[in-house]
């Protein structure tokens, strides 16, 4: 059981909890029941005085969109990207948008989209690069906020959830896991994604049952 501080220092992240990464867009990122957390999410933001959120915003022409010629995992040349991927969350689309039962960009108390540029493809949702220099203003709100916890969720586990959880452990937040409300791709690469965060300091529990409130 995680006790959490006053509301007032907590908040409560959502990362990428777009269709994008569920099989409603099978043909882009699908994540097995991606569309599951969004009970969860909402329960950890009850918690939470302070709610933010992130999405994924590509161009249909960025560097690294996988090809049959240069398939997905395939590695890609490029200071800001790694490997290709398969198109997807490209603003106008059905998968661009945020899972139903979540609320509208606009609502949360502050938000991020990333990998704009066609030539960036970060994971976290802290900074727009993969070094770790341009920041996307996260960090920097909820600091001003006075937020010392974070609970995390969103998709997926083990790409962006994982790089997120990992930036804000870095800039000195405790980060709470919720696994309730997460869904990676793989098993495999979900098992090392959680015991790198939980080597790296992340508190992880596998639903909201698991977290008490804090003093009021």
């Amino acid at each position: 059981m995680v006790t959490l501080p006053h509301i007032s220092r907590v908040a409560s992240f959502d990362i990428d909890a777009q269709y994008t990464f569920t099989p409603v867009c099978p043909d882009e990122l699908p994540v097995p029941e991606g569309t599951a957390i969004v009970e969860e999410l909402n329960c950890q933001a009850a918690l939470a005085s302070v709610r933010v959120g992130s999405k994924d915003a590509h161009s249909p022409c960025a560097i690294w969109v996988a090809t049959e010629e240069h398939p997905q995992f395939s590695a890609v040349a490029g200071e800001h990207v790694d490997i290709r991927w398969n198109q997807h969350a490209v603003p106008g689309t059905r998968g661009f948008e945020l899972i139903a039962g979540l609320p509208h960009p606009a609502d949360y108390d502050y938000f991020v989209w990333k990998g704009v540029e066609p030539d960036m493809h970060p994971y976290g949702a802290c900074y727009h690069d993969l070094a770790g220099k341009l920041t996307t203003g996260v960090i920097e709100f909820l600091r001003s906020r006075q937020i010392t916890t974070v609970l995390v969720g969103g998709l997926a586990t083990d790409y962006c959830v994982r790089t997120t959880v990992l930036q804000l452990l870095a800039a000195g937040f405790q980060v709470v896991v919720n696994l309730g409300a997460c869904r990676g791709i793989a098993a495999q690469t979900v098992e090392v994604a959680i015991d790198e965060m939980e080597r790296c300091g992340a508190i992880i529990v596998s639903g909201t049952a698991q977290i008490r409130q804090g003093p009021q």
